[in-house]
C-alpha cells in the first residue's frame, strides 16, 4: 500500500492550484494527486462558448502539462475514502495511506433528479452549458423564434450565475439574428431574486426590465417532456399557489397535479449536481441534514470538522458561498497555510476563508459586470479594480477581462501557485 505525506483527490482548478502552492512553499513535501482526465479544461469560457464567441478546442490543455514537478500523478479515480483509517481506495492502482489529504474532486452532474432530463441532454433544442457548450452555439443558430426558456435546479450547482449569463448573450445574438420580435425569453427560478447580492441584483433587474426578459421566480423544474417540448416546475412560493398572468407571453398553464407547464422551443438549463457518489458514501461527508453529501469543514479554515487531517475545498465544500474558480483561487492558500503549520507545529493556522467568490456576469457581447461578494452575500469588490470602474455596471473592461485577462492568469498563474 503506497503511502504519502499529503494526498490530493482531484487534479482540476482546486487540487492542482494548491499542489502548487504547497510545492513553492515547500519542495521536500511528498504529494499525490489522483486524477483520471487526461484533460484540464477551463471551464469559465464555456458560457462564451455556447455564444460563439470563444473556441471550444481553446479551453482545454493537457492535464500533464499542469501536474506540478515533482507530485505524483496517480491517473486513476477515487472511489473509496475512509477518514477514520486514513486511506483512499482507487478504481485501478490499489489503496493509498495519507498522513494528510486535501479533498477537491470537484461534483458531478446528475441530470437523473430531474425525470425526463438524461434523456433530453444536449439533443434537439435541449442544451447546457454546462456539459456541451458547442450545442448550444448550434441551437442559438437554429433558433426560429418562439419561447426561449432558461432555468436551474435547486441542487447547488457550479457558478450560479452561469445560467443567466447565457440568457443575455443569446437575447442580444437573437437580435443580431433578427428573430427576438417574436421570441419570449424567459429566466424561470427557483431563486427568489435574480442575484444575492443587492448592488448587482439593481443591474440585473434594470438590465432584464430593458431587454423584455420575463422573470419569474419561486419555480423549480421537476421533469422534462422532450418530444412534446414541455417543461413542468413546482412553485416553491411558501403558502400561496402559481396564477398565470393575463396575457401571459409565455402561455403557460397550471396542470391539475398543481405544476406549472410551460412550452419551449429552446431550452438551456444547468443540470442538477451533486457530490461524487464516493464523497456522499464516505465518513467525511455531512451524513444527514442541510448540506448532506457535501464535505463538512469549517467555513473559515477549512480544515475538516472531525478528521483533522483532511482539508477540503472547491464545489465539493460545504461552504455558504458560489462554487467557482475565483472562490478556489481565495481558498487555496488557506488550505495551503493552516496545511503547512498543522505539518510542522501539530496545530492548525489561523489563516481564514471570508467566503469571497465571484461572478464575471457577461450580460451580453463585449459587456460584463463583476459581481464580487463573501459570506452573506456582502459585496466584496477589489479595491485597487474599483478605483478605476464601478464593477456592479456593466463595462467593456470588464468583458475584456473575462474573455483575455481571466484564461490568461488561470493557466500561467493559478495553476502554477503564483496567483
Amino acid at each position: 500500500m503506497k503511502h504519502y505525506q499529503i494526498l490530493i483527490i482531484g487534479g482540476g482548478t482546486a487540487g492542482i492550484t494548491t499542489a502548487a502552492q504547497l510545492k513553492r512553499k515547500d519542495s521536500s513535501l511528498n504529494i499525490g494527486i489522483i486524477e483520471p482526465s487526461e484533460k484540464h479544461y477551463y471551464q469559465p469560457a464555456w458560457t462564451l462558448v455556447g455564444a460563439g464567441t470563444y473556441k471550444f478546442e481553446d479551453t482545454a490543455r493537457n492535464e500533464k502539462d499542469y501536474i506540478p514537478k515533482g507530485v505524483d500523478w496517480i491517473k486513476d479515480k477515487a472511489t473509496k475514502i475512509s477518514g477514520k483509517n486514513s486511506t483512499v481506495s482507487t478504481e485501478k492502482s490499489g489503496n493509498f495511506t495519507y498522513e494528510y489529504l486535501v479533498v477537491a474532486p470537484g461534483l458531478v452532474m446528475a441530470p437523473e433528479l430531474i425525470p425526463g432530463l438524461p434523456e433530453a441532454m444536449d439533443k434537439g433544442v435541449v442544451c447546457s452549458n454546462y456539459t456541451n457548450p458547442k450545442h448550444t452555439w448550434d441551437v442559438l443558430q437554429n433558433f426560429k423564434g418562439g419561447n426561449a426558456v432558461f432555468t436551474q435546479p435547486t441542487t447547488p450547482i457550479k457558478c450560479g450565475g452561469a445560467p443567466q449569463k447565457i440568457m443575455y448573450l443569446a437575447e442580444e445574438y437573437f437580435r443580431k439574428s433578427g428573430v427576438r420580435e417574436k421570441t419570449n425569453v424567459s429566466f424561470i427560478t427557483p431563486g427568489t431574486i435574480i442575484f444575492g447580492v443587492p448592488d448587482f441584483a439593481k443591474t440585473l433587474n434594470k438590465i432584464i426590465e430593458e431587454r423584455n426578459i420575463i422573470f419569474k421566480p419561486f419555480l423549480a423544474p421537476v421533469k422534462i417532456d422532450a418530444e412534446k417540448q414541455e417543461i413542468y416546475f413546482k412553485y416553491i412560493k411558501p403558502d400561496s399557489s402559481y396564477e398565470p398572468e393575463k396575457g401571459s407571453k409565455l402561455g403557460e398553464e397550471v396542470t391539475e397535479d398543481n405544476l406549472v407547464k410551460v412550452h419551449f422551443d429552446m431550452l438551456h438549463l444547468a443540470p442538477p449536481q451533486a457530490a461524487p457518489k464516493f464523497i456522499q458514501e464516505s465518513d467525511i461527508s455531512i451524513q444527514e441534514g442541510a448540506g448532506k453529501g457535501w464535505v463538512d469543514v469549517d467555513i473559515h479554515s477549512l480544515q475538516h470538522q472531525r478528521f483533522p487531517n483532511v482539508f477540503a475545498l472547491g464545489d465539493v465544500a460545504n461552504l455558504p458561498t458560489a462554487k467557482t474558480g475565483a472562490a478556489v483561487r481565495k481558498q487555496a492558500p488557506v488550505v495551503v497555510e493552516n496545511l503547512l503549520k498543522l505539518i510542522k507545529t501539530q496545530k492548525v493556522g489561523t489563516a481564514a476563508y471570508s467566503g469571497y467568490s465571484s461572478c464575471p456576469l457577461v450580460t451580453g457581447y463585449s459587456k460584463m459586470v463583476l459581481a464580487e461578494f463573501k459570506y452573506d452575500n456582502i459585496r466584496d469588490s477589489d479595491p485597487l479594480i474599483s478605483k478605476f470602474v464601478d464593477t456592479s455596471k456593466e463595462q467593456y473592461s470588464m468583458w475584456l477581462l473575462k474573455k483575455y485577462g481571466l484564461p490568461f492568469m488561470y493557466w500561467n498563474l493559478m495553476l502554477r501557485g503564483k496567483a
